[in-house]
Parts: C-alpha cells; sequence; structure tokens
C-alpha cells in the first residue's frame, strides 16, 4: 500500500537520479532539520502536494498558468512524479544537482506566460506568482505532517519555511515567508484574489479517479485527496467545489494511522536513505 504512494516520489522514467552521490555534498534543505523528516513520509506528501495544489489553483494567474500549460490534464500520475522527483532534489539532492534542476525548470517557466479568462497578463516567473507557489508547497507538506504524523512545535513549523528559502530564492521567490506568521500575513493578503472555479472541481476530480494509485489502492487515494481538502485553510477551504469535499466521520483517525505507519514503515532505498549515505560518506 505505501509502496504505491511512494512510487510517485520515486525518479519518472528517464529522470532517474543516485540521491547517495557525491559523497559528502549538501543539500539545499539541512539533513537535520525539520524539512527531511517531513518528506520522508509518503503519506504526508501525498496529502500535502494536493493541498498546496487547491491553493494554487485558488490564485487566478497561478490557475492559468498550471492548468494552460502543463500535462496534468492528460497524464495526472506522470506530471506528480516529476513534480515530486523536483520535491526530493530540492530536499534531499546533493546542492549542485538541486541548482542544475531548479536552473533548468526557470528557463522552462520562462516560455509560459498567458493571460487569465478576465484578462489579467501572467508570467510563470512573476516573482509574486512564485512566492505563493513556494508558499504553499511549504505549508501543504508542513501541515499535513503536522495534523496526520507527528504534532509540531511553534519553533519546528517556522523552521520549515526558514529552510525552504535557499531553494525558494533559486526558483526567484523573493518574497518567500520565513515563518509561520509569515505565511498567514502572506495567506492574508493574498485572499481577497483568491477565487473558486470549474478547476478546482475538476482537480478534484482527476485526483479521485485518474490512476494514479494502482486500481486496488483506489479507495486510499480517494480517502488522501478528501484529507488534503481537510486541511485547506480559510478562505479556501469555504469555496463551493470545496465544500462537502472534507473528511468524513471517522476518517481523521484512519489517515493518521496511516501516516504513522508509514513513519515506522522500512520503506526502502529512497531518496532520503540515499542522501543520508552521501552525507555519511563525508566521514568514511
Amino acid at each position: 500500500m505505501f509502496r504505491g504512494i511512494q512510487d510517485l516520489m520515486r525518479p519518472p522514467p528517464g529522470m532517474e537520479f543516485d540521491f547517495s552521490q557525491p559523497a559528502g555534498e549538501p543539500a539545499l534543505a539541512p539533513h537535520d532539520g525539520v524539512t527531511w523528516k517531513v518528506f520522508a513520509n509518503p503519506i504526508a506528501l501525498f496529502i500535502g502536494g494536493v493541498t498546496a495544489v487547491l491553493l494554487e489553483l485558488a490564485e487566478p494567474s497561478v490557475r492559468s498558468g498550471v492548468w494552460d500549460h502543463s500535462s496534468f490534464q492528460r497524464d495526472p500520475g506522470l506530471r506528480l512524479r516529476r513534480t515530486g522527483f523536483a520535491a526530493m532534489m530540492t530536499v534531499y539532492g546533493p546542492r549542485s544537482a538541486a541548482e542544475q534542476l531548479i536552473a533548468r525548470v526557470v528557463r522552462m517557466h520562462g516560455h509560459v506566460s498567458g493571460t487569465t479568462p478576465d484578462g489579467l497578463a501572467y508570467h510563470a516567473n512573476d516573482p509574486r506568482l512564485l512566492d505563493w507557489v513556494q508558499a504553499t508547497a511549504v505549508f501543504g507538506f508542513t501541515e499535513a505532517y503536522h495534523r496526520f504524523v507527528r504534532t509540531l512545535s511553534a519553533q519546528e513549523q517556522d523552521a520549515a519555511f526558514l529552510e525552504s528559502t535557499a531553494s525558494a530564492r533559486l526558483y526567484g521567490a523573493t518574497g518567500v515567508p520565513r515563518s509561520w506568521a509569515e505565511w498567514e500575513t502572506l495567506l492574508a493578503a493574498t485572499a481577497p484574489g483568491l477565487e473558486g472555479s470549474g478547476i478546482l472541481g475538476d482537480f478534484l476530480r482527476i485526483m479521485a479517479d485518474a490512476p494514479i494509485l494502482p486500481a486496488p489502492l483506489r479507495p486510499l487515494q480517494r480517502l488522501l485527496v478528501r484529507a488534503a481538502v481537510e486541511i485547506v485553510p480559510e478562505p479556501v477551504r469555504s469555496l463551493p467545489q470545496l465544500q462537502g469535499r472534507g473528511l468524513r466521520f471517522g476518517e481523521a483517525a484512519l489517515v493518521r494511522t496511516l501516516a504513522r505507519t508509514a513513519a515506522w514503515l522500512p520503506l526502502g532505498d529512497t531518496p532520503q536513505a540515499q542522501a543520508a549515505r552521501r552525507l555519511r560518506g563525508a566521514n568514511a
């Protein structure tokens, strides 16, 4: 069961990578930080990733950029694996490889621009939009871990945002939150422009029904999508497309059991395990 979810975080075909090399090279995120722990849990990553996308799709310019210029609608599984690999690289990858990957993404984003249905011009490398995308990702992963794996202290929640700033700056996000309080400030400032749309409903249907996990795990897939809706903050949580789509009675306890079990199970040669070997190689 957990292997099916974890596979989403492995490099997709053609992007295989050995996180154990080169020996001793540090990652962008500190190996003893909160982020390494959060990203090691596949249940929290799935839930948090969906939460982050829901927040992104509520922002009109980000929504147009994501929906009009990505392969998500055609092949959501592959798109999730590519996004998951990029996240793994920014957390666990050697700094030099992470910087190269981010530079490629920035170049690709340089070609992503357009106009929203309301006539607002957007560009994917707009720092304002990058700040929102980066902040919602940190919030989603951290909140999923906090709610379903282990309660994080206020200091740990702050650290999760601070630890993300190195990679965020490389993406061009120059005003990302550095603490939980700064995230809440950004959310409050962005809230007046957040809105519902049919795309939010389409996204939830894709996540519930697409063959992202093997068919026997499809009920689990839908449960985790509901968990993602459950932790979306206001005002997005109350949008019509999300109302009634959160967890049902008793399901929060089930999700917590799954997430906490995943934290203790041996999950094989994960990016985190490989990265830990790489750093131990400095002392070999």
